[in-house]
């Protein structure tokens, strides 16, 4: 037998308020009325992750298309699961969407999980786990010099000195040096941190946004 509206609408609100208190206050939980404009919030658990509360129209990344004069601006009718989410403050939120469509209703249950935290925790524990050269590698010079010359030609190309350079342009240099394979060598982080100027937990960063933009 079909479940009625009420029972749908109870069980992803019970739904959404356990996933909440179980994965606790980064896991933002709510519930879309999707058959109406803008798809406003019914409920919502942990509303402090994206801002919101019951009644907003505004989505995770902070647009609100009712006010935009675009409620409309999309159907959505498939699940999205685990997706990336950059907020306009810079957060990352792992996003997943599931639909309930019943015969007059469409629901769908929002999962947000704000794992910026996560990202300073990650490089921490690759600075715990990283290893200098071995003794066979650091005594020769070869790849040293090498890697110098790779260092040389991409920076050539980005066509910036290190001092003028922008964010968008030292990650430009990163994947030229990816493609380069210049971070096969040993001592390539702490290298390349030396010639830009920054820390090498910055060369990390700069390397996991690239990858990640590769994928």
């Amino acid at each position: 037998m079909e479940k009625t509206q009420k029972e749908v609408l109870d069980f992803l609100m019970r739904t959404a308020e356990g996933l909440a208190k179980m994965f606790g206050h980064s896991c933002e939980t709510l519930i879309h009325d999707m058959s109406r404009p803008g798809h406003p919030i019914i409920a919502i658990y942990n509303g402090h992750v994206s801002g919101r509360q019951a009644g907003s129209t505004t989505d995770i990344f902070g647009d609100d298309p009712v006010s935009q004069g675009n409620a409309e601006h999309f159907k959505l009718e498939c699940d999205i699961i685990n997706s990336l989410a950059i907020t306009k403050n810079g957060r990352y939120v792992k996003s997943t969407t599931i639909n309930y469509i019943g015969e007059n209703y469409h629901y769908a249950l929002g999962i947000n999980f704000d794992y910026t935290f996560l990202n300073s925790a990650m490089s921490t524990l690759e600075g715990l786990v990283s290893i200098d050269d071995d003794l066979h590698t650091a005594i020769s010079d070869s790849s040293n010099v090498q890697l110098e010359e790779i260092f040389k030609d991409c920076l050539s190309i980005v066509g910036k000195p290190v001092e003028a350079m922008k964010k968008n342009d030292r990650l430009q240099l990163i994947a030229l040096l990816m493609q380069r394979n210049a971070f096969s060598f040993q001592k390539s982080i702490t290298y390349v941190a030396e010639q830009l100027q920054v820390s090498r937990y910055t060369i990390y960063k700069y390397y996991h946004e690239v990858e990640a933009q590769l994928k």
